[in-house]
């Protein structure tokens, strides 16, 4: 979660290396005063060849500078070789209260809406520091960042220094409450929360070039379904394993709604169309931030603006070649075309001056037929909307029910559906586009599915969720997943559209997970204002799935799956209507959840559906 060790695995990619970075570069550390006397622990690296002036590359992370002390070096510096090797001055710093920085950490720090400090004004004290004291600068100054480091770059948009011409928020956490990380509308995702809070969130005692995650946690069996069903209810959890030492993991249980803890913490309503041009990069199969860099590039505004979505886990486009996900193949090297094409002419042209890329307002990888597309905006003006009904005997179509019909499966918190078929402790990101043919098998999951496809279909944009249902219980979780199934002859498609292998290969029949997501119960009214369900009345109301840019082929089918669990992805609904963090062991109780498809209280996916020539 955040993205702890991928700036670590980025190195091999980058090709650089700690001996040719201490020939090409000189290090320095220093010691940053921000507006309140904090200092802030800063490592600057410098070209050593070149006349100048340079440009200043700044990258403000909570996972510490390494290597610390002045005569150490790490093995890649900046987004990529490219800009290592095009003459900038790069500069990383440790934000407020982590490793060798002064002051308090707190968690995601909110923006401050008044005089006081917070990451913003950390940013421009540092930003204005920079560029009066490190030498040879041109007095333009870019930031970047994956993850936890992309939230301080975007936090920097709220009020960002005049000298900052270029920020590129790379997978940032926007919304913990709504998307991105901790929870997806009100429902805590438990293994990706625990193993970050319990290693992240322990306070340290002190200064320190450190990192200390506190003791190992992780049972021998490795099988995190198990370990989370026995741990039993969130309250125990605490007690079990914490010892009340991590204070953001009770921060977790004490803000179950979507309170003032949270909507302090949601960038959008704080950032304003800011001056300095913005990358913002996403990947269509980030298991962590996907929510984020969708909804922050909403808010950027009109001018340099390019939104990046491509065919990637978290951080993909920067610590792997991009070329494969799980089982799928992209047909070619996917992150290297990203940073050629993209990334680098970004900063290239804002901050030395080199000619304009031209980027589009959007550049987007479509699944499905392995292509990269340019819009004029995202989501797409051109995209209609269809709407794909549940139906009968398990079936799916753009038509609307006729007769009235419902399904009917019992959701059982002692026996939860489970998020992937391998056993895993930690999160695995390849269940973003995992088989569920697993899921299909089970009687506590309903399938629905189109006959194989006339023609090709491209859905570009957020899926909407329209939901007629019941429960038996006083609250419920509805997982929606949409689904590729492939033909049992698959044979995967080359850059462009057309069949490369004469043989079908290991995707044939496969139930390709291309969305999924969840929409916790009592919160279907309101974030803040948590409501129980009537037991057996039937309800409507919708929620979305983030947005797809994928292209269900001819031969293929749609498939939709609802359940009423994800675990341990998850943490488990109780099914009664008390305080989730709280509830004792007693109040988990099965239900029955059903599924409308009757005519006026139907079950639907909204699909953007685009016309899209092959490429």
């Amino acid at each position: 979660m955040r993205a702890l060790a991928l700036l670590l695995a980025a190195a091999a990619l980058h090709g650089q290396g700690s001996a040719w970075l201490r020939s090409a570069y000189r290090k320095t550390e220093a010691r940053v005063p921000m507006r309140d006397g904090t200092e802030l622990h800063t490592v600057i690296y410098a070209p050593r060849a070149g006349k100048g002036p340079f440009p200043i590359l700044l990258e403000r992370t909570p996972y510490g500078c390494h290597p610390y002390g002045p005569d150490t070096w790490p093995e890649a510096l900046g987004p990529s070789e490219t800009l290592a090797r095009s003459g900038f001055i790069f500069v990383r710093q440790d934000v407020r209260g982590r490793m060798m920085s002064g002051g308090a950490f707190v968690e995601a720090r909110p923006l401050a809406d008044g005089p006081g400090v917070d990451e913003a004004t950390d940013a421009y004290d540092t930003v204005d520091w920079l560029i009066r004291h490190v030498p040879r600068n041109n007095g333009r100054v870019g930031l970047w960042g994956i993850s936890y480091p992309a939230f301080y770059a975007a936090c920097a948009l709220a009020a960002p220094h005049p000298a900052v011409k270029a920020v590129s928020p790379q997978a940032p956490m926007v919304d913990l409450w709504e998307g991105d990380d901790d929870h997806h509308n009100g429902a805590l995702f438990l293994a990706q929360a625990f193993w970050f809070h319990t290693g992240f969130g322990r306070p340290r005692p002190g200064p320190t070039t450190l990192f200390e995650g506190g003791p190992d946690l992780r049972p021998a069996h490795g099988d995190g379904y198990r370990f989370f069903l026995e741990l039993g209810p969130l309250a125990r959890a605490d007690a079990a394993f914490l010892g009340g030492e991590v204070p953001s993991w009770r921060d977790l249980l004490d803000h179950p709604d979507k309170d003032a803890y949270w909507t302090s913490r949601d960038l959008r309503p704080r950032i304003h169309a800011p001056a300095p041009a913005v990358l913002t990069v996403g990947g269509w199969f980030d298991a962590e931030d996907l929510f984020g860099p969708l909804h922050l590039d909403p808010r950027l505004g009109a001018g340099a603006r390019t939104l990046v979505m491509g065919p990637w886990s978290h951080g993909g486009w920067h610590r792997t070649p991009g070329r494969r996900f799980g089982k799928l193949d992209f047909g070619s090297d996917t992150a290297r075309t990203f940073q050629a094409r993209v990334e680098a002419p970004f900063f290239l042209h804002h901050l030395k001056g080199e000619a304009d890329p031209g980027l589009p307002r959007a550049w987007v990888f479509e699944t499905g037929r392995n292509a990269w597309r340019a819009f004029e905006a995202w989501p797409p003006p051109a995209a209609r909307e269809r709407r794909l009904y549940l139906r009968e005997a398990g079936g799916l179509a753009f038509d609307p029910p006729g007769t009235p019909g419902a399904d009917t499966f019992t959701s059982d918190p002692a026996r939860p559906v489970p998020h992937t078929a391998a056993t895993e402790l930690d999160v695995d990101p390849a269940y973003m586009a995992a088989d569920q043919r697993f899921a299909a098998w089970r009687p506590d999951v309903l399938t629905y599915a189109t006959p194989p496809l006339e023609a090709d279909l491209t859905v570009a944009g957020p899926v909407r969720v329209h939901l007629a249902v019941s429960t038996t219980g006083t609250d419920g979780d509805w997982v929606i997943k949409l689904i590729d199934g492939y033909p049992d002859d698959y044979a995967a498609p080359a850059p462009g559209g057309d069949p490369w292998e004469p043989e079908p290969n290991e995707l044939g029949g496969c139930l390709q997970l291309v969305r999924g997501d969840v929409l916790r119960g009592r919160y279907r009214r309101g974030a803040s204002t948590p409501e129980p369900f009537v037991p057996g009345r039937p309800e409507t109301f919708e929620f979305s799935l983030n947005d797809v840019c994928h292209t269900f082929r001819r031969g293929h089918r749609l498939v939709v799956q609802v359940q009423g669990s994800w675990f341990p992805l998850v943490d488990r609904n109780p099914q009664t209507f008390v305080p989730i963090p709280t509830a004792p062991p007693e109040a988990f109780r099965p239900a029955d959840m059903t599924v409308h498809r009757c005519p006026g209280l139907a079950t639907w996916l909204s699909l953007p559906v685009l016309d899209l020539p092959p490429r």
